[in-house]
């Protein structure tokens, strides 16, 4: 009787661990993300001499290398004319073809379709491939992708229809975005704070950056099943700037908790969802999961809210000393 309720004993204990096992918990969706960084040679960054940019280039490009990260940057050429730094800033481009990234189009100076007009933004397209084509060429690789600046696709559809058959008939695929953090507004701030040398705004930028980033993907993810029933190839917007240079290690870091790994933007946009009707027209650009479902005639709603504070510190940088703006930019 002893060794029958020893071994019933033993059962029990062995039931109770299989019932808690790692084994028997739901697994994560396989999810995957393309890298994109935007206003190449940099972004916020663009006022630093030409050296520093090298600088950053080199260590943004240095952490996506080691890790394996595959990303295509897309290019503004006029920030390559600054007098006495073109050949530099020409040299912190050619580093993302010697480091194995890809290059894009993002216009010459970053006109908008809304803004400037079609006939206008068609000619800033072209004027925005005359180095970066060469560059390519010379690895013999093409210049195929292209990113609406702003992400402004155009005020009317007849204006839409026609730029994008501009782009088809210059060999072009549109790069959407479906996760955006707004890096760009934080990186302005933490641009200003370094050089101040507030290590303590710069830590705060750093962690609300994280936790902004990680609650976009958590609302996207939801949606993507709301909408469409899964989670597609997710494409994320980041710009060349130092706050990536320093930390974008740390963004690829909560991803892969979130369960992502990291793919080309050819193997994204091979994913059907980018193949969903698309009438999207208006004043403000927006990711594409704003078109799918405007779209389909639901708008999203309870997409998370941008932190104020961080609004408030980026515009006060761009008006006179004092004068801080209350009213946020539409979310």
């Amino acid at each position: 009787m002893k060794s029958l309720s020893k071994f019933l004993a033993i059962s029990c204990v062995l039931c109770l661990l299989t019932a808690w096992s790692p084994a028997q918990a739901p697994k994560q969706p396989d999810r995957q993300v393309a890298i994109t960084i935007d206003d190449l040679p940099a972004g916020m960054s663009d006022r630093l001499p030409a050296t520093a940019i090298t600088e950053m280039t080199a260590k943004l490009l240095g952490t996506l290398r080691d890790q394996k990260i595959p990303a295509v940057g897309f290019v503004n050429e006029k920030k390559l004319y600054k007098f006495g730094e073109v050949d530099e800033r020409i040299k912190a481009l050619q580093m993302w073809l010697d480091y194995g990234f890809d290059l894009g189009n993002h216009t010459y100076s970053h006109s908008s379709l809304n803004q400037v007009g079609l006939k206008a933004w068609e000619d800033d397209v072209i004027q925005g491939e005359t180095v970066t084509k060469l560059l390519l060429a010379q690895r013999n690789k093409k210049l195929r992708h292209f990113r609406h600046p702003y992400l402004d696709t155009g005020r009317d559809l007849q204006t839409r229809r026609q730029a994008e058959a501009f782009l088809v008939e210059r060999s072009y695929r549109i790069a959407p975005v479906t996760l955006d953090g707004w890096d760009w507004m934080y990186a302005g701030v933490y641009e200003d704070a370094k050089k101040r040398g507030d290590t303590a705004l710069q830590q705060d930028l750093v962690k609300s950056y994280l936790s902004y980033h990680d609650a976009v993907c958590a609302y996207t993810e939801k949606l993507a099943l709301q909408m469409i029933g899964y989670e597609p190839k997710q494409i994320l917007l980041l710009h060349a700037s130092q706050l990536e240079a320093d930390h974008i290690g740390e963004l690829m870091d909560m991803l892969r908790k979130r369960g992502y790994r990291f793919i080309t933007l050819e193997e994204a946009l091979g994913d059907q969802a980018y193949s969903l009707p698309d009438m999207y027209v208006g004043e403000e650009g927006t990711g594409w999961f704003d078109h799918w479902a405007i779209t389909m005639g639901k708008p999203p709603q309870g997409a998370p809210a941008f932190p104020q504070w961080v609004i408030d510190r980026s515009k006060a940088l761009q008006l006179p000393q004092g004068i801080v703006p209350v009213a946020p930019p539409p979310q």
